[in-house]
């Protein structure tokens, strides 16, 4: 029968799993206490960096659905729960890994969907939520200018060529077709 602080600490972690949008697995071995808070600092408030035990990691991620996992959970290994935007997360983990070469990230997890090491490396190289909603707003912003100018430019030409014909037909009409002339026989 399993221990009850095991159970209570891989219900945790499945709970963990279920809640969160994003999950990397990562390799701490090398690294100080300090360097590790740094990183738990840097991560922000929308992700929580846990030292686990892989057997225990491996039982809670099946359990909360996420079997791609298990051939990550090998030497030690370190998870960070993404609650917030994954790329803001992927961003401080990579930077930190350019810093200090004894993290090494494994691999993840994004919406249910397994990720590979250089996928999450892919992930942090985007631009953020906002940034990429603003670009596009600024997009639907331009297409609609441009949409408003067709409309202008529609009536506008309509009123320059109605105005060009009747200045021509005031100048003597020329190139207008003259009256038929009736057959006098």
């Amino acid at each position: 029968m399993a221990r009850p602080d095991k159970a209570a600490a891989v219900a945790e972690l499945a709970d963990q799993f279920r809640d969160s949008n994003a999950a990397v697995l990562t390799e701490y071995r090398g690294l100080t206490v300090a360097q590790l808070k740094t990183l738990r600092r840097s991560l922000g408030e929308n992700a929580q960096y846990a030292v686990v035990k892989n057997t225990l990691t491996k039982i809670a991620a099946n359990e909360a659905g996420i079997s791609s996992l298990d051939d990550h959970f090998a030497g030690p290994t370190a998870v960070a729960f993404i609650t917030g935007d994954p790329v803001e997360s992927a961003k401080s983990l990579r930077d930190f890994a350019k810093d200090n070469p004894n993290l090494i990230i494994k691999g993840g997890v994004l919406d249910g969907k397994a990720l590979t090491a250089d996928e999450i490396k892919k992930l942090a190289d985007l631009e953020s939520r906002e940034v990429l909603l603003a670009k596009l707003a600024g997009a639907f912003k331009g297409k609609q200018t441009q949409t408003a100018q067709l409309f202008q430019a529609l009536p506008s030409k309509f009123v320059r060529t109605a105005e060009a014909l009747r200045a021509k037909v005031e100048q003597g009409g020329a190139g207008t077709p003259a009256p038929a002339e009736a057959d006098s026989e």
